[in-house]
């Protein structure tokens, strides 16, 4: 029933809630957002983020009390099509991104999105990384196709940001589900080292220190440097990289790290970002499973909202944002997991315990989206 709604508190967890309620058709209130802060309510990017849902979706009603610390959100259909969107520069583009993902195949219209903003930063996954690795993700759940795209056309780094950033996807009536249990070996490790508004060296620098360490482990390494000039270098100075290893079975998994923005905490050396980038991509690797920490509720939704067959994913050690997750899609479509926890025989030879997770799919259906 469309009547049905959910009650929470607090400001956590706040995309997953709209995300959920949008699919699911659910209303849904959030009350004592940040009640007891100095400033009280919603922030200008959970704003910024409401504004973009209300974009994409067509009869949505939002109310936010005086104070912005209660909201109640009785979704609309989800109608995609052209869509522009400033993002709040205190968050990423990642940030907006993440959930245009997970709603996307679902609309009425193939979606266009051109976000604005900052698109690399420390605290969400960048368009980089989210490009290499959800991309890949969706085309194993059946979600392919021409309309597939995620071009980053100008970078922007914090705090002025001023990148740019065009996402493409195609409609989907239903999505296949999936047998994800064998990651493979790691067979390649391909990256992107870029700067903005800084000497063109300095990602050759980077390039340098992250293979010094990354050689140890395998010799088939391509990391590509991108510097942008002119008015496709956004607005601040900086300098980061992204990192991705392949395995033999076309798994994905991601690291990366970019540089504190302009006037904020010490000065980080090219060097220094390298090395620790290569150690994060090895400790993702170390986790193991089919797709990495980033991607884990990704794919866990689309389990879920998949063809009523039984979806089986094996994951690393999940996350806390992903177990929160579950306990929210267990809320709004009344699916569970098994979750069977695989031990290592050998933990020398590999990372901590394996989780297989399994669950029925729902049998979610694009109602928007007209037959051919």
């Amino acid at each position: 029933m469309a009547s049905q709604g959910l009650t929470y508190e607090g400001c956590n967890f706040f995309r997953q809630r709209l995300v959920l309620s949008t699919l699911s058709g659910k209303w849904v209130k959030i009350k004592n957002i940040r009640s007891k802060d100095d400033s009280p309510g919603l922030q200008d990017f959970e704003a910024s983020f409401i504004r973009l849902m209300d974009k994409i979706t067509n009869g949505t009603r939002i109310e936010i009390n005086q104070t912005g610390t209660v909201l109640y959100y009785q979704p609309g259909l989800l109608f995609g099509g052209q869509v522009e969107h400033e993002c709040n520069p205190q968050r990423s583009i990642g940030y907006y991104l993440e959930a245009l993902l997970m709603l996307a195949p679902f609309m009425k219209k193939p979606l266009r999105a051109v976000l604005r903003g900052v698109t690399n930063d420390q605290k969400d996954p960048s368009v980089d990384t989210l490009k290499v690795t959800s991309i890949p993700l969706m085309k194993s759940f059946g979600i392919d196709g021409e309309g597939l795209e995620l071009k980053i056309m100008k970078r922007g780094m914090p705090p002025g940001g001023g990148g740019e950033v065009l996402f493409t996807c195609p409609v989907r009536r239903t999505i296949r589900p999936v047998q994800l249990t064998d990651p493979g070996k790691i067979k390649r490790i391909r990256g992107t080292a870029y700067s903005v508004r800084v000497s063109p060296q300095i990602a050759n620098r980077i390039v340098d220190s992250a293979r010094s360490i990354l050689n140890k482990f395998i010799p088939d390494i391509y990391i590509y440097t991108d510097h942008m000039k002119g008015g496709n270098a956004g607005k601040s100075p900086g300098f980061g990289l992204a990192l991705v290893a392949e395995s033999t079975n076309g798994m994905f998994l991601s690291a990366e790290l970019a540089s504190n923005p302009q006037g904020q905490g010490s000065p980080m050396l090219p060097e220094d970002l390298g090395c620790n980038c290569a150690k994060l991509l090895l400790e993702e690797v170390y986790r193991g499973g089919c797709v990495d920490s980033t991607n884990q509720s990704l794919a866990l939704l689309y389990m879920t909202l998949g063809q009523q067959d039984v979806s089986k994913l094996l994951l690393g050690p999940l996350s806390p944002y992903t177990r929160e997750f579950l306990r929210h899609i267990r809320d709004f479509f009344q699916i569970m997991f098994k979750i069977e926890v695989q031990k290592q025989e050998d933990e020398s030879r590999r990372g901590g315990d394996k989780v297989l997770m399994t669950c029925m799919g729902a049998g979610y259906a694009n109602i928007s989206k007209t037959l051919k």
